[in-house]
């Protein structure tokens, strides 16, 4: 191994190196010895542990940077938003429920799910709201679920027994921890204000909620879970360098539409990709074109049938003409 630079460059490994480095030197050494006829059978033997020590250290090395890549591809960090849709309180409600159901399945998973920010209807629903979620495969498995989510069912206040139809859309943001895109300060623009809700005194009376607004775009970003103003800083620009991948990556698909066939759709928010029907006790994800029975398990959590047979059809590729 020639090059040790990208270890060396590497935090996680540049302790290493220097383990690395120092058999590499004993190896010199050792051949050496080797050219005294005496000392060869010793020095043979020395030479194959410290080979050993050295392959050892390399393994352990490429692993590290091989699980890097491998983060960096799915990463542990993603922010999940939940937005209302068409339906008015029914589709806010439908969009607290969704929410309700990822966190039930991150319970399961043993993820954290934190709230970043919220805006509730009259009834309770979300308007809309974010969360940050961590854990193994939290985007790996919910990478998928970006796009528009419809609910057919008759809500509690229709008297004449209408069936309904809400919409709500989900959006997964992967937070990667190097990313190509830069953000201009120049571009960005800051208010703060006191964070509503629980939280006790100091979130109340201090201005502690932070919202990034990207001139260029218009894409704006709150943050209020924190209970400092840099904290909730940090976070909104994470989560609207997060915003500006997606933007680019669904141009991107978009662009690339008809290359795509090995991927579940266009990972574009607008395209709808599954329908709960709950008079018929059935949810169908349109783009796999299968359909599960027993809302109630799914919603409270037992997305795993749903997300197996995703992976499934990702992994071999899916044919979205019809």
């Amino acid at each position: 191994m020639e090059d040790l630079q990208q270890y060396k460059d590497n935090p996680k490994t540049t302790y290493l190196v220097s383990s690395y480095e120092m058999v590499l030197s004993q190896i010199e050494e050792t051949k050496k010895m080797k050219e005294d006829d005496s000392m060869a059978e010793l020095a043979e033997e020395e030479l194959k542990g410290l080979e050993k020590q050295r392959e050892d250290i390399q393994k352990q090395m490429d692993d590290i940077l091989e699980a890097e890549k491998k983060e960096e591809q799915f990463p542990n960090e993603i922010i999940l938003e939940v937005r209302a849709g068409a339906g008015g309180d029914e589709a806010s409600l439908f969009a607290r429920e969704l929410a309700e159901m990822y966190r039930a399945y991150s319970e399961k998973r043993g993820w954290s799910f934190a709230l970043v920010s919220e805006s509730e209807s009259a009834l309770g629903g979300y308007k809309e709201a974010s969360f940050e979620l961590r854990g193994l495969d939290v985007y790996k498995t919910l990478r998928f679920e970006t796009g528009v989510h419809r609910i057919q069912r008759i809500p509690e206040t229709e008297k004449s027994g209408r069936v309904h139809t809400s919409t709500a859309s989900i959006a997964i943001l992967p937070i990667r921890k190097k990313t190509k895109l830069e953000l201009d300060p120049a571009d960005l623009e800051f208010e703060t204000s006191r964070s509503g809700g629980k939280g006790g005194q100091n979130v109340n009376k201090v201005e502690t909620a932070v919202r990034v607004i990207h001139k260029p775009t218009g894409l704006d970003v709150r943050s209020t879970a924190e209970r400092n103003q840099l904290k909730n800083k940090e976070k909104a620009l994470s989560i609207l360098q997060a915003k500006l991948q997606l933007l680019k990556d669904e141009e991107e698909a978009r662009t690339l539409a008809t290359e795509r066939q090995d991927q579940i759709g266009t990972g574009d928010r607008s395209e709808k990709i599954r329908t709960y029907n709950i008079l018929q006790d059935r949810i169908t994800d349109h783009r796999i074109k299968e359909s599960w029975h027993g809302i109630e398990t799914i919603l409270a959590g037992g997305l795993d049938p749903i997300f197996e047979a995703i992976e499934k059809q990702s992994d071999k590729g899916v044919d979205k003409s019809e």
